[in-house]
């Protein structure tokens, strides 16, 4: 550490509870902080092009957000091997991410300059954040909180060096950085223009599509307003982001009333357990299911209320599917299938990036080691060989909606077989060819937030290879991976 952060970074560990980072966790303002940094991540041409090719964030960013939070709550631990485990995965993750971009410029994800930028665009939207809430950090306080985030990178890449040693050298490096390289990039205007204004409802939202609808067009458009009136001016000039009327005004009061929550009582305001909340499925077995779903009931009525009151409701609407339908009988159309399950990250076709993200979002939940992660990613790229053999006519390297929906039954192949068998093993933790009532639990319940029956209290290889196809080629609901792989 340098003689710039020493002094002030030897008053308190780095992680843990009494690090800067931990002051910031449950803050409000950290969510507007937080878009705003990823903004200015996707704004880098590397991470723009690995955002566009390999994130979820458009079909699935409820997912990618919860993901996110955990894993940097694992690498701000206080204990030293949660951190080491968590950059593994991290960097297995990140290895698996390398290609060009739409102008043929390689990118990789691993690329230490790159992943520098990522951190340093953290730190510095936390110090924006309390500037623009007219809450100021001191000297100290930035410099300890810069060692914080100079050591996250040193977790990362075993070297924090791709950052200035002292806090003037980060503001000429960022400066620079925001001036020379940063663009007006895909995935910037998706964030920007696209994901707010077509946010999908998170779980806890999802039985109210009226009332989430109202509440994006009014939201959506203020959050992309403050975010914009929020990036660094030399930014918005290159990217020629215009301001809308009154974005600047607008942005100070957000910030403003965000910091007002400091005054609540502490324990008020939980990120992790509203995010959670969030992410509840109505046939959830978790504890808070019985309040969320009197909740959503009540939202239910009160979207009904709304369709009524709206000159878009009545007649004018569809008619009402019959009980006899696909639906009814839990079973999504093609189309539906292929949107929510199978394009993984939102561009309308599948490619190997769709099925590496099943594979990484299944090993994230399972809290997989190396080996047994190694393992299900082959089994995946197997199944995507076939898939590409079988669906891909038109010899493009990716498979179209209609390239799928024309032959549907290829997708359960021996590949897919070795999948759900990889997935079967590693849940078998006692290799005894069942999974017992506590291995059944840590699966169904810890990671897919299902409680599945079964008539002897033990699920058998068979019948869980049975299933798991079952929902990957005969498109069934309401199995234990909905809201694994389909929710938004």
């Amino acid at each position: 550490m340098t003689t710039g952060t020493t002094g002030t970074a030897d008053k308190a560990p780095l992680f843990g509870p009494e690090s800067q980072f931990h002051a910031f966790f449950d803050d409000p303002r950290w969510a507007l902080a937080m878009i705003r940094a990823t903004v200015l991540e996707a704004a880098h041409p590397q991470i723009g092009a690995a955002l566009a090719d390999n994130s979820t964030f458009v079909a699935h960013p409820w997912r990618r957000l919860r993901n996110t939070f955990l894993s940097m709550r694992r690498m701000f631990n206080a204990d030293p091997a949660v951190r080491e485990r968590e950059a593994a995965r991290l960097n297995r993750l990140h290895a698996r991410m390398s290609g060009s971009d739409t102008r043929g410029r390689p990118y990789d994800a691993m690329d230490r300059a790159t992943r520098a930028w990522v951190v340093a665009t953290l730190y510095e939207s936390a110090v924006t954040m309390c500037r623009l809430s007219g809450q100021p950090l001191d000297q100290g306080t930035m410099e300890r909180m810069y060692a914080e985030y100079r050591a996250f990178l040193a977790a990362l890449d075993g070297d924090a060096g791709e950052l200035p040693e002292d806090l003037n050298g980060f503001w000429r490096y960022f400066d620079r950085v925001v001036e020379d390289e940063l663009e007006n990039t895909e995935a910037a205007r998706i964030i920007l223009y696209r994901l707010f204004d077509h946010l999908p409802a998170p779980a806890l939202l999802d039985g109210a599509p009226a009332l989430w609808a109202v509440g994006r067009a009014v939201v959506g458009p203020l959050l992309g307003a403050i975010t914009v009136a929020s990036l660094p001016e030399p930014y918005r000039r290159r990217a020629g982001l215009s301001e809308m009327p009154g974005a600047p005004t607008l942005m100070q009061g957000a910030y403003l009333a965000a910091g007002l929550t400091r005054f609540l009582p502490e324990g008020w305001i939980n990120a992790e357990a509203i995010i959670e909340a969030l992410s509840l499925s109505p046939d959830s077995d978790d504890p808070r299911a019985r309040a969320v779903t009197a909740l959503r009931a009540r939202m239910k009525r009160a979207s009904a209320l709304l369709r009524l009151l709206t000159p878009l409701s009545g007649d004018t609407g569809p008619d009402p599917v019959p009980a006899t339908s696909a639906a009814a009988e839990g079973r999504r159309s093609a189309e539906e299938f292929f949107r929510q399950v199978l394009d993984q990250t939102g561009d309308g076709h599948l490619d190997w990036p769709d099925l590496a993200a099943m594979a990484r979002e299944l090993a994230t939940r399972l809290d997989l080691d190396e080996p047994e992660e190694t393992r299900l990613y082959d089994a995946f790229a197997a199944w995507w060989r076939e898939l590409q053999a079988a669906l891909d006519t038109d010899g493009d390297g990716r498979v179209s909606a209609d390239e799928y929906a024309a032959a549907v039954p290829s997708l359960a192949g021996p590949a897919l077989i070795r999948v759900a068998e990889v997935l079967f093993d590693v849940t078998d933790k006692d290799g005894s060819g069942t999974i017992n009532a506590d291995e059944h639990r840590a699966l169904f319940r810890t990671a897919f937030h299902r409680d599945l029956t079964t008539t002897d209290g033990a699920y058998g290889r068979s019948a869980f290879v049975g299933d798991f196809l079952s929902f990957m080629s005969g498109r069934r609901r309401n199995t234990a991976y909905d809201p694994l792989l389909a929710d938004a």
